[in-house]
Parts: structure tokens; sequence; C-alpha cells
């Protein structure tokens, strides 16, 4: 799935971070510096999918590059990213509240293309020991389908997600 469950987590945080919301993902995969201010941590905490429709067919669309009709079939999904902020635990606590602004205006703006916020909730402030640092965890709720088109009887290999429902 090029544009799947697979890519969603970079493509939040690009989103935020083009938004002025400093951003990375979970599990880079390489090793962390010390954070010297606010970052938000994208990870996702769950997706639940359903049907978009009847037997997931949304319809048809005439390919004119090709000449040929194509089907298309759908799934909705319900994603929950997990944005949680940590700040350096010197200050205040004013770093992490600008922070948790910047990231709630970002998301305000209806999140990134495809994936529909509609819901966005933060915990407690709460301090890691272990990496001295501030914690204030936040998530967001966001609406999503994943769309594909073939010709009839073809066999579908690749997904994409839309935020909205077109045909």
């Amino acid at each position: 799935m090029s544009e799947g469950l697979a890519a969603l987590r970079e493509q939040m945080a690009a989103y935020l971070n083009e938004r002025g919301a400093r951003a990375i993902t979970a599990w880079p995969g390489e090793e962390r510096g010390r954070w010297e201010e606010p970052v938000t941590v994208v990870s996702l905490r769950s997706c639940q999918l359903g049907p978009a429709s009847f037997q997931n067919y949304l319809g048809e669309r005439y390919d004119q590059e090709t000449g040929l009709w194509q089907e298309l079939y759908g799934r909705r999904a319900q994603v929950t990213f997990g944005l949680d902020l940590y700040a350096p635990e010197e200050g205040d606590g004013a770093a992490l509240q600008q922070a948790l602004d910047t990231l709630t205006q970002a998301l305000a703006q209806g999140g990134p293309s495809g994936l529909a916020v509609q819901e966005v909730s933060c915990g407690e402030t709460a301090y890691d020991t272990r990496q001295r640092l501030v914690k204030k965890t936040v998530q967001a709720v966001c609406q999503a389908y994943f769309r594909t088109a073939g010709q009839s009887g073809e066999l579908f290999a690749d997904f994409e997600v839309r935020g909205g429902l077109t045909v």
C-alpha cells in the first residue's frame, strides 16, 4: 500500500511541521538526541476499518487515458493518532503550552490531505523521569477513506487514502 497505513504517521508529521508544530514519527529507527525545544511524537494508536458502502462498491468512473470504465471500491477508516508532546524539564511549562497551542491550531485547519480531523483531546501533563522530559498526551481522531479503482475482474494491489467520499 503506497499511501496506506504505513505512510500515515509520516504524512501527519509532515503536515504538522509545515504548520510550525515540530513533529517526528515514533520509532524512527535512529537514535534521538537530547531535545532542546518541545516536539510532537506522532504514532498510530488505533485504526478501525469498516465498509463505506454495500460490498465496498462506490460506483464507476470513466478513465480518459485508457478509454475504459473503472469500478471504484473503498473502505472507511477511523484512525487515532498519538500526538504526544515532549519538552525539556527546564522552564515553567510555557514552552509546552505554546507547543500545544500550535499543535491544536494546526489540527483545527483540517488535517493532512485525505485525513479529516474529527476530534482532538489531551490528557494530563506528567514528568518522564527516565528521559527527564515533561510529557503531555494528545490524540487526534481522523476519518479517511481507502479507495481503489480497477477494471472488472481485476485484483487490487494498491489503495489511495481519501478524506471524503468522492466518486
